[in-house]
């Protein structure tokens, strides 16, 4: 297992990043437990969470996936792991959590608190900002609209609040999710000007079939030494093959048909079928290709990988043993210019 260096933090993390969204929803807290064993085992030191997480998000089974992790992590040695999770925004319902939920700085140190509590532990290594609080185009939107702008929490209000928790001792460095580059850039300036924590990183959807933070977050994350933590590097499931062969295979497709949005255009199942032949044509798993891709980025500091299965996982952390041929990279860019982010 690789480790780097985590945007402009002391964190030093691993290539892979254990993601647990379905902790509490399609895994027991046994299977997660196993999960979180193979892991480490395996050398994985970063593990994100989510207050709002499991996926799909309900009621019901909100704060679980921050629950499991907690009662693992109670049986480690906290210094040596990475525990990374977030704060939501507005704008996707979850009134559950707090009403009305706003993410200004009130709602910042209740959420902190709450998952401290999960996650039984006195610090958080990375808190961020799961999703913006104004009005951005998200999971599969692409197009943003000054009409759709809401009324929203500033910017300086929420790092200031980031702020408080870094002196309070109760978190170590902030990041972003799902961020864009101008909102990437307003919050280090903020940061300059007024003396507060300075972004380490940002969490976005990146893969073979949406490469859209190359267009112009690639820049901005290089320049101002923040680091990409790459999610849904699989693109649910659909860059491993499994759907190719069976329309039907068990997965969070197939249980959860309204989930996951990018991934139902019509422009996907081509440009799946295209790097799914190339990685057979080179007696490659489809998974490991993509994995293996993701993590050699130069922009990329971790790639989130998430299962249901020990298997899956175990598949997934073999990647890191993977180094592309040429013709294998050759081969990627020449589907990415035939279908250049079919899933953004």
């Amino acid at each position: 297992m690789r480790y780097q260096p985590l945007g402009s933090s002391q964190l030093q993390v691993s290539a892979l990043c254990l993601g647990t969204m379905t902790f509490g929803e399609q895994n027991t807290e046994a299977e997660a437990h196993a999960q979180l064993d193979l892991a480490y085992e395996r050398g994985i030191n970063f593990i994100d969470v989510a207050e709002m997480y499991p996926v799909p998000a309900r009621a019901e089974t909100q704060g679980l996936s921050e629950r499991y992790l907690g009662t693992w992590l109670a049986r480690q040695a906290r210094d040596k792991l990475i525990i990374a999770t977030k704060v939501a925004g507005p704008g996707r319902g979850l009134q559950w959590l707090r009403s009305p939920l706003r993410c200004d700085g009130p709602q910042i140190q209740q959420a902190v608190e709450a998952s401290l509590a999960r996650l039984r532990t006195d610090y958080i290594d990375l808190y961020q900002l799961h999703w913006p609080a104004r009005s951005v185009p998200l999971f599969g939107a692409s197009q943003y609209e000054p009409a759709d702008e809401r009324h929203h929490p500033s910017l300086h209000e929420q790092l200031a609040a980031l702020g408080r928790l870094v002196e309070q001792g109760k978190v170590r460095y902030v990041g972003l999710s799902n961020e864009t580059p101008w909102g990437v850039c307003q919050f280090i300036k903020l940061a300059e000007q007024h003396g507060l924590p300075r972004v380490a990183s940002v969490q976005n959807a990146f893969s073979l079939v949406n490469r859209s933070f190359e267009q112009g977050l690639a820049e901005v994350c290089h320049r101002e030494h923040v680091g990409l933590l790459a999610y849904s590097a699989l693109a649910f499931g659909h860059l491993s093959g499994k759907y190719l062969d069976d329309p039907q295979a068990a997965g969070r497709i197939t249980r959860f048909p309204a989930f996951g949005q990018r991934y139902g255009k019509e422009q996907l199942p081509p440009a799946v079928a295209a790097y799914v032949a190339l990685a057979r044509e080179h007696g490659l798993k489809p998974a490991q290709m993509a994995l293996a891709w993701a993590q050699h980025r130069w922009y990329v500091s971790s790639t989130i990988i998430g299962a249901t299965q020990l298997g899956q996982l175990a598949e997934n952390l073999d990647s890191t043993e993977l180094v592309l041929p040429q013709a294998v990279l050759d081969g990627i860019e020449a589907i990415h210019r035939r279908y250049p982010n079919p899933a953004p």
